[in-house]
């Protein structure tokens, strides 16, 4: 198998796949092309003995790694009938799942910007690589939508408040944060990817030994300076009541704090918390992307995706009129609105 598009390179190199995101002019965000492209090879390859891991990254020469999702098309679809929104959430959601539950070993080279899809594509994995050019960043509050692809799963399992913290703010981390909260399992410095890639393309079979080796030790995680203020301010499961902590407490670092949250959707702040709450207790991976379908398809159709999309990324004025303005006009029936499980014939399932 290699197939080479505008958007997404497929290859065979000796006992390894390779899949690499070619979508440079969009930072490779993911289309729904590309997540049925991702899924094709790795069924191809599931059976195949002859394939022993398989290398996620992106085209040489590019800049990033993956930036998210198609957000201009799903804003699009969500202020109309949504149909090609739910079929990108179904497909991606898909390929999320595959690659949790991938028998055979997935690195992931983070090596750039790693945000919203680009989250999704890279956390399944069981290697997943980071360097000096991470930023990996959940920063969906800020256009309406909420940290999706899993992240109910992933971030409600790091250590204390860090989820709720990353979830509500949007904050980047650099890669030695991401390693040391374990989002990332090696930190190699940028200029020994392409070595550790030839080492495992030559023996798949010594991907510990060879990430092992070409490691690193990681910059100073700066997050963890935080993590007191952090597991402290951020500690409750409502919004309101974690305004009222950061305003309470009046220092720097949390009057910084709640002006970053001033800036995002209330709505979408709100759908946040609930879904990492909901997401600590989950089963099993597909349950929790069964769950984030049925609330994405909600919010994605939902007044202040739009609204964030048109600020952030079409008009560009960093001016969201959120609607509701505040947290208090954000009700908890709105909210149980948007996380009903949907009737059966409508539900995500894995296949």
């Amino acid at each position: 198998m290699s197939v080479m598009t505008d958007q997404l390179i497929v290859e065979v190199q000796g006992p390894v796949g390779r899949i690499a995101l070619n979508r440079p002019k969009a930072l490779h965000a993911l289309t729904a092309a590309m997540c049925d492209a991702i899924l094709a090879a790795l069924e191809a390859w599931r059976g195949d003995d002859g394939i022993r891991a398989i290398i996620l990254d992106h085209a040489a020469g590019t800049r990033g790694f993956c930036a998210g999702g198609d957000i201009r098309m799903l804003a699009e679809s969500g202020a109309g009938d949504g149909a090609a929104a739910r079929h990108f959430f179904a497909t991606e959601y898909r390929m999320n799942h595959r690659l949790f539950t991938y028998a055979k070993p997935i690195v992931a080279v983070m090596d750039g910007i790693t945000m919203g899809g680009g989250v999704g594509v890279s956390l399944p994995c069981r290697y997943r690589i980071a360097t000096e050019n991470t930023k990996f960043a959940m920063p969906e509050t800020g256009i309406g939508l909420f940290p999706d692809v899993g992240a109910g799963w992933y971030l409600s399992r790091l250590p204390g408040r860090i989820g709720q913290y990353l979830a509500l703010t949007g904050q980047r981390l650099d890669g030695g944060e991401a390693h040391a909260l374990g989002l990332a399992t090696h930190y190699l410095p940028a200029d020994r990817v392409a070595e550790a890639k030839a080492r495992i393309l030559a023996d798949p079979a010594a991907i510990d030994a060879v990430l092992d080796d070409l490691s690193a030790p990681p910059p100073e995680a700066r997050i963890l300076a935080d993590r007191a203020a952090i597991d402290r301010l951020f500690a409750a499961d409502t919004l309101e009541d974690i305004l009222a902590l950061l305003a309470a407490d009046g220092g720097d670092w949390a009057t910084r704090q709640r002006a970053t949250l001033d800036t995002k959707s209330p709505q979408a702040m709100k759908v946040s918390l609930r879904l990492l709450k909901d997401g600590a207790g989950m089963a099993s991976f597909a349950d929790e992307m069964a769950h984030e379908y049925a609330v994405a398809t909600r919010v994605v159709q939902r007044h202040d995706f739009a609204e964030g999309v048109r600020a952030v990324i079409v008009d560009k004025d960093n001016a969201p009129h959120w609607n509701p303005a505040t947290p208090d006009g954000v009700s908890d029936h709105v909210i149980d609105q948007i996380f009903a499980p949907l009737p059966p014939a409508e539900a995500w399932t894995p296949e």
